[in-house]
């Protein structure tokens, strides 16, 4: 389904989806910065207003935010084969190098080169949080009232714990009271975008369909295979409810995950912060910590199967009914979502959203700064020095995402081989 006229060969955005899946380190926030600069800022693929607008709507969903957003982006290019490109490929390369990775840290233990490779890429993972808070911040305050609300929603989720969804729920509001001191764009903004093509009624009929299809063929799959009671097919339908509670970030759904799976004792806690450290540390998704969780589910109870092979699977039906449910929201969703864009209401309610994401952001930039620059508790002045020199290559400088990561993988290891 083509949603608006673009000049973008299908070729070329997948050359970018391809790219953005090997580049999109940082979790939500460094991997909205990039897709910012990338598709707004350089390529100019999609316009600021089209890309909070976006944002805004996927703020709102459970699941993965910024996965999300790169399939609405994708569908808005080329209808719903490249939303499906741009949601596959961004998180294809981080579901390869996981199970590598979580085969070696489950057979072999921690590899003092890959953790010191690692090292590098955190500090260089600190730089482009902190640029995403600025080029957001900077795109989304449009009135004092927005530095309020993200300055509110920081305090709220910083200081009180506050659950996200109601963050979100809140600043939506507050976004509709600050209504009248937002600039009325939509003329203007229609004149220069395509307007949306009608969605047949059909069309949520079928998406529903086809994605309950794929649903229900792997689990057909498993339980022909193995058995209702057999961990695969439980892993399965736990981590399908999951998918619809995932509000908050990964963060939140690893809370609600551990509860579970550490209780049951398919994991130990301290394999699940192991696998929170290494997805925080791969490109893709922070939620990808999932696919660890079933692949450790899978290895630690293998029962009568291969135990790296039952591993490898479980690993990817924990991917696969963690994703399947974003791609349904983005493409039941999308149609309408771009029909009420010019909903002055929606449009101040988003806004709103938008602002108190800048506030989180900012909690997910403090905390992961804070991780990463105090080690046993004491400052790691390598991390420091390499995180303010990735800063300025990035955010002044205007460097390559790609090379910055890459360079910064190369300092971490160099540093072990010397030191």
């Amino acid at each position: 389904m083509k949603t608006i006229a673009t000049k973008v060969s299908f070729r070329e955005a997948l050359r970018f989806w391809v790219k953005l899946g090997f580049i999109s380190f940082g979790g939500p926030a460094g991997q909205i910065a990039i897709m910012q600069r990338e598709l707004v800022e350089e390529k100019k693929w999609i316009e600021q207003e089209d890309f909070l607008h976006a944002l805004n709507f996927c703020m709102l969903l459970p699941g993965p935010e910024a996965q999300q957003l790169a399939t609405y982006i994708g569908w808005r290019l080329h209808g719903i084969r490249g939303g499906i490109v741009a949601g596959a490929f961004f998180v294809v390369p981080s579901i390869v190098l996981l199970l590598v990775l979580s085969y070696i840290y489950a057979a072999y233990g921690n590899v003092p080169h890959i953790a010191a490779v690692l090292d590098g890429f955190k500090a260089v993972v600190a730089a482009i949080v902190i640029e995403a808070v600025l080029k957001i911040g900077k795109k989304a305050f449009k009135n004092f009232r927005h530095v309020i609300i993200a300055a509110l929603s920081f305090v709220a989720i910083y200081f009180l714990q506050i659950p996200f969804p109601l963050i979100v729920l809140a600043a939506g509001i507050l976004g509709i009271f600050a209504l009248r001191e937002i600039k009325n764009q939509a003329e203007e903004h229609q004149s220069k975008t395509s307007k949306t093509a009608k969605t047949p009624i059909k069309y949520p009929l079928k998406v529903f369909a086809a994605c309950v299809l794929l649903w229900i063929v792997p689990f057909a799959a498993i339980i022909f295979s193995v058995g209702y009671g057999n961990t695969a097919a439980r892993l399965y339908l736990f981590f399908t409810q999951a998918a619809f509670v995932t509000f908050g970030g990964a963060y939140a759904v690893l809370a609600y995950v551990n509860q579970f799976a550490v209780g049951i004792g398919w994991i130990s806690a301290a394999q699940a912060v192991d696998g929170l450290a290494l997805a925080e540390t791969t490109p893709g998704p922070l939620i990808m910590v999932l696919q660890f969780v079933g692949f450790m589910t899978g290895w630690n109870n293998p029962g009568d199967f291969h135990r790296p092979t039952f591993a490898i699977l479980c690993g990817l039906l924990a991917t696969f009914a963690t994703f399947l449910p974003s791609f349904f929201f983005i493409f039941i969703g999308a149609p309408y979502i771009e029909k009420l864009r010019h909903n002055r209401h929606l449009t101040a309610a988003l806004s709103g959203v938008t602002a108190a994401v800048v506030g989180v952001i900012l909690n997910l930039a403090l905390s992961f700064g804070a991780a990463i620059l105090f080690v046993n508790g004491s400052l790691d002045f390598f991390a420091l020095i390499l995180a303010v020199l990735s800063f300025v290559a990035l955010y002044f400088f205007k460097a390559d995402v790609l090379l910055i990561v890459i360079l910064g993988g190369l300092c971490g290891l160099a540093k072990y081989l010397l030191v």
